[in-house]
């Protein structure tokens, strides 16, 4: 059974409980939607502006350096005024962040362009994932795993548009079409969420020991897990597309096939993540899930093959499509306060930084030798998963 031992918070409608589900799935589905679109255009903006594979890599890294910098901040903001009024500006500021990334006219403008995109989409993650705590622990039931389904399946709705579109389509007109699509839908979604807990209610855990970081044990090791777990994730979403348009060779729209397969497979695990958690724990849904992704990814890098590999990054997904969402359930149950945030953007950091230094790597090495970093980085999942778990049993029976 799952790890997660959830009771009833402070009394709520369930009218109130389940619309505020609803309303954050449809964020979560947004925010997936968002990505996917920028995953999809990563060509069309390459070839527009003429980059390397390197210059690519520079330009993520603005993501990853925005997000950074909003994570931290997006603590004390959700702490001040509350995840569910913090989402509602995010959401909005993320969707607006879009059409500047796809008028670029040269690299320095594109990297100012994706740090601010970065900037509003990691405020978003956190004060959503942090919003998706309060709506389990009012539910007193896990949905971590749908709320991520639903970001999976934004994914491969962006995709889907991405193959129909790009190509055919100025990326500008691509672009305007999800940005106002994406931002009515968040904007009306933020208005049904709800309040933060107190911070010092009865399912508030216990304080750890922390270390001259702010870190307690746990949260550093479930944070590492998170990094790890999320680079893998990232490296899928940001560089799948280039793997199959110039590894595979496949052109146009047909090279997104290895990005929605991989979204597909994370969507179909995720939408019954839930269930599974509860029939075989979460320690079990972690470690084997990365040890799936370890051998999809493997045989999609070893195999050069479209058929052959965009089976390997479809198990890739389904391997991926519960490890983040039941890392920041633990985290969100088993460490107080700022612990959940710290754990968010520790495994944030591995997703937005990740794709960057996989395009160094490329290079130099080529995209598949790259892409073996995020063979790795899910394979230490699988050995490391065993030791954060503990952590956190530990933890559990010495608050008990």
């Amino acid at each position: 059974m799952t790890d997660l031992s959830l009771s009833p918070a402070a009394p709520i409608s369930p009218i109130r409980a389940e619309a505020a589900r609803r309303a954050l799935g449809a964020v979560f589905l947004v925010n997936g939607t968002l990505f996917a679109t920028w995953a999809v255009n990563i060509p069309g903006v390459r070839d527009q502006l003429g980059l390397s594979e390197a210059q690519v890599g520079l330009a993520l890294l603005a993501v990853g350096v925005g997000s950074l910098v909003s994570m931290p901040l997006t603590g004390g903001w959700t702490a001040r005024f509350g995840s569910d009024r913090v989402t509602r500006v995010a959401v909005v500021l993320a969707m607006l962040a879009l059409p500047p990334v796809l008028l670029a006219p040269n690299l320095l403008l594109l990297v100012v362009a994706l740090g601010l995109l970065g900037a509003a989409n990691g405020a978003l993650d956190v004060a959503m994932n942090a919003q998706g705590v309060t709506v389990e622990r009012r539910l007193a039931r896990p949905v971590m795993s749908r709320f991520h389904a639903y970001f999976s399946l934004g994914g491969v709705v962006g995709a889907l548009l991405g193959t129909l579109l790009v190509g055919r389509v100025p990326l500008l007109a691509h672009g305007a079409l999800v940005v106002i699509l994406t931002t009515l839908a968040g904007f009306l979604a933020g208005r049904a969420l709800l309040p933060d807990l107190p911070a010092h209610s009865p399912q508030t855990p216990a304080t750890t020991p922390q270390n001259r970081l702010g870190l307690s044990a746990p949260a550093l090791l479930l944070g590492g897990l998170c990094f790890l777990g999320m680079l893998s994730e990232g490296a899928n979403y940001d560089w799948a597309t280039l793997y199959f348009r110039d590894v595979l060779e496949l052109a146009g729209g047909n090279a997104g096939i290895g990005y929605a397969a991989f979204v597909a497979a994370m969507t179909l695990g995720r939408w019954f993540g839930d269930r599974v958690r509860i029939r075989l724990g979460d320690e079990v849904v972690v470690r084997g899930g990365a040890l799936l992704t370890a051998a999809g990814l493997g045989l999609a890098l070893l195999v050069h093959d479209p058929l052959v590999a965009t089976l390997g990054f479809a198990l890739s997904g389904l391997g991926l499509s519960n490890v983040v969402p039941v890392l920041y359930g633990t985290a969100g149950h088993a460490l107080a306060g700022p612990g959940i945030a710290q754990v968010a953007t520790i495994g944030y950091a591995g997703f937005l930084l990740g794709p960057p230094v996989i395009g160094f790597i490329a290079g130099q090495m080529g995209l598949p030798a790259a892409l073996g970093i995020a063979l790795l980085g899910a394979a230490l999942v699988a050995a490391l998963g065993g030791r954060a778990f503990a952590l956190v049993r530990e933890k559990r029976r010495a608050a008990a």
